[in-house]
C-alpha cells in the first residue's frame, strides 16, 4: 500500500533514505583522509564541501539500495519500516530524491575539489548500487566481499580532494577498509541469518553456515591487521599509528577468536560494534600522526 507523500512524509523520511547512521563512518574515514594527505588541517571551505558532497552522494546510494531493495526489506524486521518498504515514500519520488543528491554530489566535488575526486564519489556509488545491490546480494555469498568494495572509496575521495591524485598509502586506506568489511558485515550476519535465510538473500552463514563465517571472520582480521601495519614499514606514518594499529588490531584478534572458540549473539554484537569503533580510532590515529610527522 503507498501512503501519500504529501500526507505523511516529512524531511526526516527523506534524511533515513540516506542511511545517516551508516554513512557516519564512511564520512568519518574521507575526512580523516583528507587530514591526512594535508598533514594537518586541510583548507576549511574544502572540507565543508567535501563533508556535504560526500554525504549527499552516499546518501544517494543509500535512496538507490532502499528502492532496490524495498521487497526484501518489508520482510525482515530490522527494515521493515524504511520509508521505501513501507509505502510512505514511493519509489518514483525516491528516485528523483536519490537522483538530485547524485547530480549535486558531483558537481559541488568537482567544483570545490576536482574532476578525480567527483569521478571517485561516483565510482563508489555504483559499486555499492549497480556491483553490490543490483548483481551480488541476492546471488552469491561473495557479495560483501566484492561489493564492499564500494565502502573503500571514501578515503580515496578524501585524499584526492587534498591532493588532486592517489599515492601508495591512499590505496592502503582502500585496502584496509576493504579487508574490514567482511569483519564487520559477517559479524552482522551471523545476528540476522534466518531473515536472510527468509527473504532467500545468500549471505555466507546462511549458505555455508556459521562455523565456516566464523573463520572467513578470523582470516580475514588478521589480514585486515597484517595491511593496517603496513604504512608503519614505508614510514607513512609513525609511533602514535603503529602503537594504536597494534592496540586495536590486537583486541579486534582477540574478537574474532572468541567468535571461534563459541558462537553465540552476544560475542557477535561484540565484534561487531568493536568493528567500526577499532576503523574510527585506526583512521584517527593516521590522521594524529601525520599531522605530527609533518
Amino acid at each position: 500500500m503507498t501512503v501519500a507523500i504529501s500526507e505523511r512524509a516529512t524531511w526526516r523520511d527523506y534524511l533515513a533514505l540516506t542511511k545517516p547512521k551508516v554513512i557516519s563512518l564512511l564520512l568519518f574515514t574521507t575526512l580523516t583522509a583528507m587530514f591526512m594527505a594535508a598533514r594537518g588541517w586541510p583548507d576549511l571551505v574544502l572540507l565543508l564541501a567535501v563533508a556535504v558532497g560526500g554525504y549527499m552522494s552516499a546518501g544517494a546510494s543509500g535512496v538507490f539500495n532502499m528502492i532496490i531493495d524495498r521487497d526484501i526489506d518489508l520482510k525482515m524486521k530490522r527494515t521493515s519500516k524504511r520509508p521505501t518498504s513501507s509505502g510512505l515514500i514511493g519509489t518514483r519520488d525516491a528516485f528523483v530524491f536519490g537522483m538530485s543528491l547524485t547530480v549535486a554530489s558531483f558537481a559541488l566535488l568537482w567544483a570545490a575539489a576536482n574532476l578525480l575526486t567527483a569521478l571517485l564519489s561516483l565510482a563508489g556509488l555504483l559499486t555499492y548500487v549497480v556491483v553490490y545491490t543490483m548483481m551480488l546480494k541476492r546471488t552469491t555469498w561473495h557479495n560483501i566481499v566484492i561489493g564492499g568494495a564500494a565502502g573503500c572509496f571514501p578515503p580515496l575521495v578524501g585524499w584526492a580532494s587534498v591532493t588532486g591524485d592517489l599515492n601508495l598509502f591512499a590505496w592502503y586506506l582502500f585496502a584496509i577498509i576493504f579487508f574490514w568489511t567482511p569483519v564487520h558485515f559477517w559479524a552482522l550476519a551471523l545476528m540476522i541469518k534466518d531473515e536472510y535465510a527468509e527473504v532467500g538473500v545468500p549471505m555466507l552463514p546462511v549458505v555455508h553456515g556459521e562455523k565456516l563465517t566464523v573463520v572467513q571472520i578470523a582470516l580475514y582480521a588478521v589480514l585486515t591487521v597484517v595491511i593496517s601495519l603496513q604504512p608503519v614499514l614505508f614510514r607513512e606514518v609513525g609511533l602514535i599509528y603503529g602503537v594504536v594499529a597494534a592496540w586495536t588490531g590486537a583486541l579486534l584478534l582477540r574478537g574474532s577468536w572468541r567468535l571461534y572458540r563459541k558462537i553465540e549473539r552476544p560475542t557477535a554484537v561484540s565484534l561487531y560494534k568493536y568493528s567500526m569503533l577499532y576503523l574510527a580510532l585506526l583512521f584517527l590515529a593516521a590522521a594524529v600522526d601525520r599531522a605530527l610527522l609533518s
